[in-house]
């Protein structure tokens, strides 16, 4: 199928190799190969960069969060807690280090990513559960940290925005950590795959119908029947009341782009105060793979724009 691609990314469309995660083990070795060709990232200077193992859920292994600061920080600083993506199947902490530490300089907050369990051999709920335990020691070493616990976010991008949804359902109905607001970008939320655009479409660039059930399948485990827990797929959650303001992103061409529409507007429909951005012409991805288009370079903007605003109301 054709689609009306933004002109600058049709170059990039056009040179993308095909992400299937029908053979996991290969889909994770072509996407090494795809970041050795990104221009290499070199962290300024002015930031530090330590990795620390904390405690991970009851039972588990710990958890290793990597955080990011400025080095001459000497006040409480608002903190983004960062959830990669990768379908639940792929993926790393180490693969979002650019945009965490570009937000860190910008902004200059704290930002810790999580590098949580993979589906399938760790399904549901090893990955959220490792997602809320980092989030937790997070917050209980605020001080230690360098963070002002008022103003702590949690975020992430494609599965990771799912798992950011989820760990804000979890941190509300647990009495944990008060967020102050959550960065649900190109979520993938809802496992029962009825959009219209999930069934649409099935061959674009990054993630496809077919990879969206494989996801599913790997994330929920062989042994799945019946419902679906909200702390898996948010979109099975019936209230979404109390929640921390949101900040949610969707791509034209994306499979995911109606359940992330969907979520926001049940969010707003709840009370809870939310942005959606809606980009045409993009597709699942596109803005961390066509950095310096201008498409990419606003939706970049955008997001360092709506967290300057989210901290200095918390502020």
């Amino acid at each position: 199928m054709a689609y009306r691609y933004d002109p600058e990314l049709v170059p990039i469309v056009d040179i993308l190799p095909e992400l299937d995660i029908s053979d996991i083990p290969a889909a994770r070795a072509l996407l090494v190969q795809m970041r050795a060709l990104r221009p290499q990232f070199v962290v300024p200077d002015t930031l530090s960069v330590r990795k620390r193992r904390v405690p991970g859920p009851a039972g588990s292994p710990d958890v290793e969060l990597t955080i990011i600061k400025k080095k001459d920080s000497t006040a409480p600083a608002p903190a983004l807690y960062w959830i990669h993506g990768g379908g639940f199947v792929l993926g790393d902490a180490d693969g979002d280090l650019r945009p965490v530490a570009e937000l860190v300089d910008e902004l200059n907050v704290v930002g810790v990513l999580v590098e949580y369990r993979l589906a399938p051999e760790h399904p549901f709920p090893a990955p959220v559960e490792d997602c809320y335990a980092g989030l937790l020691w997070t917050a209980e070493h605020a001080g230690e940290l360098g963070i002002d616990a008022d103003r702590l976010a949690v975020g992430g991008q494609s599965a990771g925005g799912g798992l950011a949804a989820a760990v804000g359902l979890l941190a509300r109905d647990r009495n944990g950590p008060r967020l102050c607001f959550q960065v649900l970008d190109i979520p993938e939320l809802d496992d029962s795959l009825g959009t219209e655009s999930v069934k649409t479409y099935v061959d674009t660039p990054l993630w496809t119908f077919n990879n969206a059930v494989l996801s599913w399948k790997a994330y929920l485990g062989d042994g799945h029947q019946g419902d679906t827990s909200p702390y898996a797929a948010p979109a099975r959650a019936d209230d979404l009341g109390g929640l921390p303001p949101a900040y949610v992103v969707t791509c034209e061409f994306d499979p995911l782009r109606d359940e992330g529409i969907d979520y926001a507007r049940r969010l707003i429909q709840a009370g809870v105060p939310t942005e959606l951005h809606h980009y045409p012409g993009t597709f699942h991805g596109s803005s961390g793979v066509a950095l310096g288009t201008a498409i990419s370079d606003r939706m970049n903007a955008d997001l360092v724009q709506a967290l300057a605003r989210a901290f200095r109301q918390n502020g």
